[in-house]
């Protein structure tokens, strides 16, 4: 369980350990911790500065600013997304 506040509505830790589920808690989340995080506000700073208004230029800026981010960036963000690294 995290700490959505929908997931701490009355009735919600009842409900779970009464199915006979176990309920663990996640730890409190940091953004700081997160390179996936530090990656988006990178690609949300190039994209606010583009100032696109329509999707497909929306869509053309963010392909067009991805290169901006190191293979390093790239590795580190998939790697802990959970996708395997594969050098080539």
């Amino acid at each position: 369980m995290d700490n959505l506040p929908s997931h701490q509505m009355a009735g919600a830790r009842q409900a779970i350990t009464g199915a006979r589920a176990l309920l663990l808690c996640l730890p409190s989340y940091s953004p700081d911790l997160s390179p996936i995080e530090r990656a988006f506000v990178k690609l949300e700073a190039l994209v606010r500065r583009a100032a696109t208004r329509t999707l497909e230029e929306r869509r053309q800026g963010i392909a067009a600013n991805l290169v901006q981010f190191s293979p390093e960036e790239r590795r580190n963000s998939s790697t802990f997304a959970g996708y395997a690294s594969h050098q080539a």
